[in-house]
């Protein structure tokens, strides 16, 4: 996200004419680039991690393309796409990270989260995954409750678990959507 706060803030220094120290923020936001891009690959993973030095999956991850970081279609996210699927994904649905890995001092387990599973839906539509996108979209939408209200998780049981109705879902749902909706839409040759 440091690459994002740069690279924003040159787009918006640019697009309103602000002053700004665009050779520095560029030098700075490449810096980020490539600092994350080689101390934040796990060879042994082939996926990009939580942490520098860590083996440790995180579905915040599945904002690289989003943001722009890297390309939706850059092998070494699709590369950790593929990893979060056997990590992170069970059934369809979207862990945060393994708790167990990554300790993060709560007691009891946790359930999938719906904002990552919705994320993860926009990040399969970006990499061209459509079939597997819309499947996960549609199953997601099976788990709202009978007025189309989210949770923040879903328990193993299908039960909807934390905050109710939690904004940050419903945000990425109409996120994921979208970016569905308009990759159904270039794959069918629709402006």
């Amino acid at each position: 996200m440091c690459w994002a706060a740069f690279d924003r803030g040159l787009k918006l220094a640019a697009q309103f004419s602000r002053p700004a120290d665009t050779a520095r923020w560029t030098g700075e936001r490449d810096a980020v680039l490539k600092q994350v891009v080689e101390r934040g690959w796990s060879e042994n993973l082939q996926a990009y991690v939580q942490s520098y030095g860590s083996e440790v999956l995180d579905s915040s991850l599945l904002l690289m393309p989003r943001v722009g970081f890297l390309a939706p279609k850059d092998p070494g996210w699709l590369s950790t796409l593929d990893a979060m699927d056997r990590t992170l994904v069970s059934d369809s649905l979207v862990y945060r990270y393994d708790p167990a890995a990554s300790p993060d001092g709560l007691r009891d387990s946790e359930g999938t989260f719906s904002l990552c599973t919705f994320l993860y839906v926009d990040a399969l539509a970006r990499a061209g995954r459509l079939r597997q996108a819309r499947y996960t979209f549609e199953k997601m939408l099976t788990y709202a409750n009978h007025v189309g209200l989210f949770a923040e998780e879903i328990s193993p049981s299908g039960e909807q678990l934390g905050n109710f109705p939690q904004a940050f879902t419903h945000l990425s749902l109409v996120m994921a959507a979208r970016t569905l909706d308009e990759a159904l839409d270039r794959e069918r040759g629709r402006p």
